[in-house]
């Protein structure tokens, strides 16, 4: 319990230092929303007007306060370029962004562990399986997105290129397919990577070796001494690897015309929409810390030694 308390008070904290990070980067980025909002012919009154209705001639403190005990109450502020509250703006984009990053992340835990573990069955498929995970990694997902679309949608014409989809579950797979891969292309060759490492270097221990001698079935040397000691670090990867898909839909979503909230921070870091930029970026944060954090929980369950070094 103790561990778990410290691990839990440790993300509260990083989620507040990173708050208060992105509000005073944000603050001192140059250019003025009041002057963008208010048009090329507004008068300095005009200007002042609108920066006192939105409260951004406050001090920085003061404005950082009250931003941040909106948040806690649900309320991220009202958008500048869309002139409504920010959390009815997110609503359905972040519905969106989520059924991708879930896509993706099954995807990445099918083929990224399939590929990693297979050597283990055939060790002559280890050097494939090498080869494929590092073109995999080396391959950004912009360029990951465009393939697929080229093939899959312009020539064979299999999936849509363009949205999300809004005519059932059915239409929703069908056009997240070529985004979730693309999406999840290099994260499954970098699991398929770990994962395989991994396993290997647990099948060349010297209690795995004990095992074989005693004449301990394959399978249950492989689940009970391999399996068990190899998920540490596979589930470490996991964790980031569902955190850096948030952050990597950005670009999909833009490449794929889909309206999720990646999309929608680039449009609001042009228009400077603040509030918007500043609720996304939390909402980033918010998703890195958790999947870190339940690593770090999973990691109390699978090594003892973990949690001895934690309670300590």
């Amino acid at each position: 319990m103790r561990a778990v308390t410290r691990i839990a008070g440790s993300a509260l904290g990083t989620l507040l230092v990173a708050s208060l990070v992105i509000y005073g980067a944000l603050s001192l980025a140059p250019g003025d929303p009041a002057t963008m909002l208010a048009g090329s012919r507004a008068t300095p009154k005009m200007i002042a007007e609108i920066r006192h209705q939105y409260g951004l001639d406050r001090a920085f403190p003061v404005r950082y306060w009250s931003w941040l005990t909106g948040v806690l109450h649900g309320n991220f502020g009202i958008s500048l370029q869309f002139h409504q509250s920010v959390s009815s703006l997110l609503a359905p984009r972040i519905a969106t962004t989520l059924d991708l990053v879930a896509f993706a992340s099954l995807i990445i835990f099918v083929l990224g562990l399939g590929l990693g573990l297979l050597p283990s069955a055939l060790p002559r498929l280890n050097v494939l399986v090498t080869v494929i995970a590092s073109a995999g990694i080396a391959i950004p997902t912009f360029v990951a997105a465009l393939i697929l679309v080229e093939i899959f949608a312009l020539r064979l014409g299999w999936f849509p290129a363009v949205g999300a989809g809004t005519g059932g579950f059915g239409s929703q797979i069908r056009h997240l397919t070529l985004p979730a891969f693309a999406l999840a292309f290099s994260w499954a060759a970098y699991v398929a990577q770990i994962s395989r490492a991994s396993v290997r270097e647990q099948q060349d221990r010297e209690h795995v070796a004990t095992a074989r001698g005693r004449g301990l079935a394959p399978t249950v040397i492989f689940r009970r001494h391999v399996l068990r000691n190899a998920a540490v670090p596979i589930v470490t990867v996991s964790g980031l690897t569902v955190a850096g898909l948030i952050a990597g839909s950005i670009v999909v979503e833009t490449a794929f015309g889909l309206g999720g909230i990646g999309s929608l921070l680039v449009q609001s870091v042009s228009a400077k929409d603040y509030n918007v930029v500043l609720a996304i970026s939390l909402i980033l944060v918010v998703a890195f810390v958790l999947a870190t954090t339940l690593a770090d929980l999973a990691h109390l369950v699978l090594d003892p030694r973990v949690r001895a070094k934690v309670t300590a």
